[in-house]
């Protein structure tokens, strides 16, 4: 047996002091997924973020520029906003004036890169209820601007085949602005799109007992859906910021008592106070019909968010209507 030198035995100490430092170092934490991802897509609110999660998949990260507990009607924007938009590659938004705020902003982060898609392009419209036109036309990008704001009802997203074209619209834009994944926007927006149409079929089903019936809703959000479902939609006010005049509850009361309305449906981030007296003096309940305008962070992330809201929203309208 050799005998043991000093330098063996001060090297036979350091790997044993770097064995111990290995097991008793924490290990690193793994690489966020989207970290290393160099194609970004900054979306508006909620319905468009979701739709573009579900069409990105693993080929882009996806920012929300309005935080998702916020309504595209309440945002302020903030220094942070004008940087992500100064680092993306394309903005997706909702159009239809839906998103006032938003050409300014864009021009004021000077990002000649940034692409801009337009996720109502092409969609047929419904007017605002002040509109004396008839509604229901087509519109290009050009007309989308020219519109005065409140011109045209923007709530396209609570149809959901409206919401098809909305997803088809996002897919061709990111084809175009990052060909490299073309294949994977192509599959992650047909997939998305099967679940879509299948949602439809599903609605369609059990609401086709309750065609021609009215319900009330709070805010005008709902044109789209009813109209997509053989219904007919009142509501409170206009936008959620008004409050109601007398003429507005008094047209609702009209309204519920010619439909033998159930429920008025209420918004999660109104709550009940909208209704409270009115459905009291009415003598019906109050239900919840989500626009989706808003959410929570972790129901941001999840496309099928979209999906499970609208299966609860139409359970909760049949409550409304009685069955």
């Amino acid at each position: 047996m050799k005998p043991v030198t000093p330098l063996m035995a001060r090297l036979g100490a350091f790997s044993l002091a770097l064995a111990l430092a290995a097991c008793g170092a924490p290990r690193p934490e793994p690489p966020d997924a989207t970290a290393g991802k160099a194609f970004k897509v900054v979306t508006t609110f909620l319905p468009i973020t979701l739709f573009t999660r579900a069409v990105a998949g693993d080929c882009a990260t996806v920012t929300a520029l309005i935080p998702p507990s916020t309504g595209p009607h309440d945002f302020q924007a903030k220094p942070g906003d004008l940087a992500a938009l100064r680092q993306a590659r394309v903005l997706v938004k909702n159009g239809l004036e839906m998103e006032g705020f938003l050409d300014k902003l864009v021009a004021s982060a000077g990002n000649s890169k940034l692409a801009v898609i337009d996720s109502s392009r092409g969609i047929t419209t419904i007017d605002s209820p002040e509109e004396e036109a008839e509604h229901g036309h087509e519109h290009g990008e050009d007309e989308v601007h020219g519109h005065a704001h409140g011109a045209v009802n923007p709530h396209i997203w609570l149809d959901p085949l409206r919401a098809v074209q909305q997803v088809e619209t996002i897919r061709d834009g990111l084809i175009k602005a990052d060909p490299s994944c073309a294949e994977g926007y192509k599959r992650n927006a047909a997939a998305y799109i099967t679940q879509l149409r299948q949602l439809n079929s599903e609605i369609a089903g059990k609401l086709k007992p309750y065609s021609g019936k009215t319900f009330i809703a709070f805010h005008d959000f709902a044109p789209y859906f009813a109209d997509r479902y053989g219904l007919k939609a009142e509501f409170l006010v206009d936008v959620p910021e008004i409050n109601p005049t007398p003429a507005d509850l008094q047209r609702v009361a009209v309204a519920v008592k010619s439909s033998q309305l159930k429920a008025l449906l209420s918004e999660p981030q109104e709550g009940q106070r909208s209704f409270n007296a009115l459905a009291k003096d009415l003598g019906v309940k109050i239900s919840v019909f989500d626009p989706l305008e808003t959410g929570s962070l972790e129901s941001s992330k999840d496309p099928g968010t979209y999906l499970q809201i609208m299966r609860r929203n139409t359970a909760d309208l049949i409550q409304a209507f009685g069955g």
